[in-house]
């Protein structure tokens, strides 16, 4: 047994003071209550606020804190312990939150369990904000600021030694076992999806499949860290009532490889292409030049095959995930929308083509 909860059902009032007390925030106060509701969309873990009142001299606490814990689903919990995402997660907010530049809640407690599925996080509460949403899309200037916080994550990370981190190095057996059920995923996706995803963005997902050996294969010219979900319904915009324009959650998807990856899936899968294709090049050209300012010099010439190839990023998350977490109505659609977009971008610059083609000269 975990000693920390790992359910909103098990908090205490002495265990969120402790946490408190570690971050100097408490002073003399103490809880007198508290009480807790379900936010948030996630299907691998389970998210809540906690809304506190307290006794003595408060002005330094906070009246509100956020906390995720496993997903109640065995299925979501299966998968995220045997792919490290919980792991990832509570590592990410152990030792590389600091180490960039993007706007992420503070923690107050980053707890893991040694059989590496009992967690906890206890966070700050950025709200009142508002959350994004993969199904509703995002304005044009929310997009901007997304590209605006990616060259904040991965400009201080390039080929940085936090990407040495044991943590974040490749698990081989993981993909070993992503790459035998990528097929079983597939047919599940086929399956569920075919009378909903045009023809022609199916035959995508097929050739994904039909050539897994060079989409696993892959190198990647120029590391980064990367959020790996970077995507509307992981981002909060106007966060402290506006104070700020945006931060990002959820973080057991983290990973090193090409920068590009997070902004080809975020372009394709995330804001859907009606956004996208008229301001495609300019997010680009905005993301580009953010980098730069940060010391990373790249313009949308040299980054342009990274980014098709990046698309696919977005498809194979759509298909995998929609096989392999517990199963609700709204994950239907929001793995049908990533699919949507991510295969459109794919098609319209030929992802496969060009991931081909890098493959044959590396």
């Amino acid at each position: 047994m975990a000693d920390f909860p790992t359910r909103p059902s098990d908090v205490d009032a002495a265990w969120i003071e402790a946490q408190l007390d570690k971050s100097g925030v408490l002073g003399d106060a103490r809880i007198a209550s508290f009480e807790w509701e379900a936010i948030g969309t996630g299907q691998v873990g389970d998210t809540a606020r906690f809304t506190l009142r307290y006794s003595g001299d408060a002005a330094q606490a906070p009246r509100t804190l956020a906390a995720k814990f496993p997903s109640a689903d065995a299925t979501s919990r299966q998968t995220a312990t045997a792919f490290s995402l919980y792991r990832k997660e509570v590592l990410f907010y152990q030792q590389a939150a600091a180490h960039i530049a993007m706007r992420v809640p503070h923690t107050y407690a980053a707890m893991l369990d040694d059989n590496q599925c009992d967690f906890v996080l206890l966070f700050e509460d950025l709200g009142p904000c508002v959350a994004g949403n993969q199904l509703a899309g995002c304005t044009l200037a929310q997009a901007q600021d997304a590209m605006r916080q990616a060259a904040a994550l991965h400009a201080p990370t390039v080929e940085s030694p936090l990407l040495e981190a044991e943590w974040l190095r490749p698990d081989p057996q993981a993909i070993a076992t992503l790459r035998a059920l990528y097929p079983q995923a597939q047919a599940i996706f086929r399956e569920r999806y075919s009378k909903d995803l045009p023809a022609e963005l199916m035959v995508v997902c097929e050739g994904l499949n039909d050539n897994l050996d060079l989409w696993f294969d892959r190198t990647h010219r120029r590391r980064s860290l990367l959020h790996g979900d970077f995507r509307l319904d992981n981002m909060l915009f106007d966060i402290r009532g506006g104070a700020e324009p945006i931060a990002l959650v959820d973080w057991q998807t983290c990973a090193v490889g090409c920068n590009l990856t997070d902004i080809g899936y975020f372009l394709g899968c995330g804001i859907g292409s009606a956004l996208r294709r008229p301001n495609e090049r300019a997010l680009l050209d905005l993301y580009c030049a953010e980098m730069s300012r940060r010391g990373v010099m790249l313009t949308r010439d040299e980054v342009w095959d990274d980014y098709r190839i990046a698309a696919l990023h977005g498809v194979s998350t759509a298909v995998f995930s929609a096989a392999f977490v517990v199963r609700t109505g709204r994950g239907d659609a929001n793995f049908l929308s990533m699919a949507e977009g991510a295969c459109e971008l794919a098609l319209e610059h030929d992802s496969l083509g060009a991931l081909k083609r890098r493959m044959e000269h590396a």
